[in-house]
């Protein structure tokens, strides 16, 4: 490892706060959502050349969003969404985003760890289930990203928005 790579590794992540995006129909909710959409156009339409008529869905007005963001200055940085799927019993992590020039400070595993939280709270309160089921979509390049949040691969490989994808599964303990 070189000194610069050491340096790299060694330095603390930049002031910073997690924010769940408030419910619809809350004061506040639209600016923050749309900050969590800036993120997410940054990273998938700029960065990685995903469409963006796909990027914005009709689960953003109703799912729970995190926004990563830096302090003191607000500037978005990372998101992450979650909704419970109709008609299932289980809940779909989707869109986790975060600016590359951050992305060596670990915030990725801080979002999806702050997501099995409120899913494990929000199943408690619903008290519909005793393990709660945790479905990805990942970009095959970071399958192992999720691995090591505890996810497992299930089924084939398959396309979602012209990039091959694999459904990921976790079960969190209540």
């Amino acid at each position: 490892m070189s000194n610069r790579d050491t340096d790299t590794a060694s330095r603390a992540p930049p002031a910073h706060e997690l924010v769940v995006v408030p419910p619809a129909g809350h004061e506040g909710r639209q600016a923050l959502l749309d900050q969590c959409i800036n993120v997410r156009i940054d990273v998938f339409v700029r960065e990685q050349g995903f469409p963006l008529d796909v990027e914005v869905d009709e689960k953003d007005p109703t799912a729970t969003h995190f926004l990563l963001r830096l302090v003191p200055s607000l500037i978005p940085i990372g998101t992450i969404r979650t909704y419970k799927v109709e008609g299932a019993n289980y809940y779909k992590l989707s869109r986790l985003a975060v600016l590359q020039a951050y992305r060596q400070y670990r915030f990725g595993r801080d979002l999806v760890l702050a997501l099995h939280r409120w899913v494990k709270g929000h199943a408690n309160q619903t008290g519909d289930m005793q393990v709660a089921k945790v479905v990805c979509h990942s970009q095959l390049p970071v399958k192992g990203f999720y691995s090591k949040l505890g996810y497992h691969p299930e089924g084939e490989e398959f396309d979602e928005d012209g990039a091959p994808h694999q459904q990921m599964i976790a079960y969190l303990s209540l």
